[in-house]
């Protein structure tokens, strides 16, 4: 027996869904093009991708360094990528010698080289962890691309590119910010590999 108070509710997800990604195409075609530009060009020149973010946006900076150093659609050689949120050794020392907000950021320190770029995910721009990697990652002449929901807060201040999806709801951020990163890659893998 179906629940027609469920389906309801489940379609109104989806819709809610389709028309978050509707208003994000509309402000952020730019952007992203702008930011595929920018990570190809660190790529091509030997550099490094890194990405950091907290919970669903942790899983999500996996996925995306996961397509860079394997594949998205297309055969190529392998791309390095980082994603700071894996290393749980890493993650449980930094945070007890010197604070979670330093986690990413002693990362930073550790991989970062001037010209790689970081992309830092935060749904709420807010995240203190994200934001002081992104201000080691600027000190260190790396380029920071934010994912942000409508407000960018403190980590839209301290990036070079923002991709602030114009949505408050975190899981439509989420949804449309996993978007994006397929969008880039594949605007990555074009420019670098072909069609």
């Amino acid at each position: 027996m179906t629940d027609d108070a469920a389906v309801a509710r489940c379609l109104t997800a989806f819709e809610a869904g389709i028309e978050a990604h509707r208003r994000a195409a509309s402000a952020l075609g730019t952007g992203m093009a702008r930011t595929a530009a920018r990570l190809a060009a660190v790529l091509r020149a030997g550099g490094t991708i890194l990405a950091c973010g907290n919970g669903g946006s942790a899983a999500e900076c996996q996925h995306f360094a996961a397509e860079l150093t394997g594949r998205f659609k297309r055969e190529r050689p392998g791309w390095p990528a980082l994603a700071l949120t894996v290393d749980t050794s890493a993650l449980t020392a930094i945070a007890n010698d010197y604070g979670f907000e330093r986690v990413f950021a002693r990362q930073v320190e550790a991989y970062g080289r001037p010209g790689d770029v970081l992309v830092a995910i935060s749904t709420s721009g807010r995240s203190p962890n994200v934001v002081t990697a992104a201000r080691e990652a600027r000190a260190r002449g790396l380029t920071v691309v934010a994912l942000t929901g409508a407000d960018a807060g403190a980590l839209g201040a301290e990036a070079d590119e923002v991709l602030a999806v114009p949505e408050a709801d975190t899981a439509r951020v989420q949804e449309v910010h996993l978007t994006v990163l397929h969008v880039l890659c594949d605007e990555v893998e074009r420019a670098l590999a072909g069609s």
